[in-house]
């Protein structure tokens, strides 16, 4: 049988401040809620945002940034894949369930509040690469190039 995937892509915006906590073994953990939003017609015919809320963690180094840079509100991009836990309630015995969204990669884009306008700049955390690297857009090129010799000119564009 296959090998199956596991992929999760997420943008949008942290719901709180993140929860940073320590195992005993000395890996910083962060866990915090991220809300995405999709825009539906509603039964009227408006449209209306519906938000849907995640719960991501992530570890290590991943967790150090989030502490560090991330905040309720910070816009950010991230890659993982989910998983459900499961454990037993002490108090009423019952079966209690959480999925959530253990983050691999993750892209700092900005978030409402921070000072310098809502630019699209940040840190990108790769957990293969181990480190940083930027995330701005790059400039748009000095001079379009020039295809005057080849006989394409802007009306032949179609946009």
């Amino acid at each position: 049988m296959a090998k199956g995937v596991n992929k999760v892509f997420l943008l949008g915006n942290v719901g709180k401040d993140p929860e940073i906590r320590t195992t005993a073994g000395g890996m910083t953990v962060a866990s915090f809620s991220l809300a995405t939003a999709d825009r539906q017609k509603d039964s009227t015919g408006n449209w209306a945002d519906k938000t849907e809320w995640h719960n991501l963690v992530c570890f290590q180094r991943t967790a150090e940034i989030v502490r560090d840079y991330v905040k309720k509100g910070t816009q950010i991009f991230v890659e993982g894949k989910i998983q459900t836990r499961s454990w037993d309630d002490k108090t009423s015995g019952e079966k209690k369930y959480r999925t959530e969204i253990l983050v691999n990669e993750l892209s700092l884009l900005g978030g409402r509040g921070e000072s310098g306008g809502s630019g699209g700049g940040g840190y990108e955390r790769s957990s293969s690469s181990g480190g940083y690297s930027g995330s701005r857009a790059a400039a748009p090129a000095a001079s379009s190039p020039d295809y005057g010799d080849v006989g394409i000119t802007d009306d032949d564009i179609p946009f």
